[in-house]
């Protein structure tokens, strides 16, 4: 995996097909219909690959942050609605998307976190700190990800047609937290927990690695899964214990702090 099928880019070849199709400024096209062009022309690249490129390329939709590789190159499109995009008008459409703001961190995780915890109410209640609570668990995802050595050695964030995934939609609006790749292949579905593992997120990460196995893996290609939380409990270890394919980290913070020269100020007359 990793290795890019075609000599162009994902991302590139959706830039070749608005062409083809020589559309026009205002001009709306699905998903449906990229899929099909992309079937005709391109028939080994997967419909989920062909979907993340799309919105990568897409200005106004956030998720292109998800996508470390994203550049001002890539400003190509305007979503206008579910699976409905056009050409992206610079000076008529709002400035492209291209960091995410606090405040909106705190809200998408506060809104991903709150559907997750639907029926965890003793997590819930470890997490009644608010956003803040959230923005940690992104800084922890956004850490791992730029580092995932710590966890294990050649493991690095999964590629597809080049494009490196840290999150991934598997489907009815839940995302995978991290999706990697170990040195010999596998893929490796990493889920995170900024406080305290329960057993449920077992059923969870058990989910998202059959789903990988379904949409993204190649044929006897390996799929592992790793949960990495602050403290594990007893009850996700002994749910864990007989899944060979299923791993547990605990992560620990440090402060260090250094003393700061002060400002010499002139001595008063």
């Amino acid at each position: 995996m990793g290795s890019r099928i075609y000599e162009k880019s994902a991302k590139a070849l959706i830039k070749d097909m608005v062409e083809a199709w020589e559309l026009k400024p205002g001009q709306v096209f699905t998903t449906s219909r990229a899929l099909e062009w992309f079937a005709q022309n391109y028939p080994l690249l997967k419909p989920r690959g062909i979907f993340a490129n799309l919105i990568l390329c897409s200005t106004n939709d956030k998720n292109r942050l998800h996508h470390p590789s994203m550049s001002e190159e890539d400003d190509l499109l305007f979503k206008v609605g579910p699976g409905q995009f056009r050409l992206y008008e610079s000076g008529k459409d709002p400035a492209p998307i291209h960091e995410m703001v606090e405040g909106d961190v705190a809200l998408q995780e506060a809104a991903s976190t709150a559907a997750d915890l639907a029926d965890g109410d003793e997590e819930a209640s470890e997490l009644s700190s608010g956003a803040t609570q959230f923005l940690l668990e992104k800084d922890l995802q956004n850490y791992l990800a730029k580092n995932l050595e710590v966890i294990e050695a050649g493991l690095k964030l999964y590629e597809n047609e080049d494009l490196k995934v840290i999150e991934a939609d598997a489907g009815n609006g839940r995302r995978i937290d991290i999706l990697a790749q170990d040195a010999k292949g596998a893929i490796v579905v990493i889920e995170l927990k900024v406080s305290r593992g329960y057993d449920r997120v077992v059923g969870q990460l058990l989910r998202y690695m059959n789903w990988v196995r379904l949409e993204l893996a190649e044929q006897g290609q390996r799929v592992r899964g790793i949960i990495v939380c602050r403290t594990m409990s007893e009850d996700i270890r002994l749910a864990c214990a007989s899944i060979k394919d299923v791993e547990l980290f605990e992560y620990k913070l440090s402060v260090a702090v250094s003393k700061v020269q002060g400002i010499d100020l002139p001595a008063a007359s």
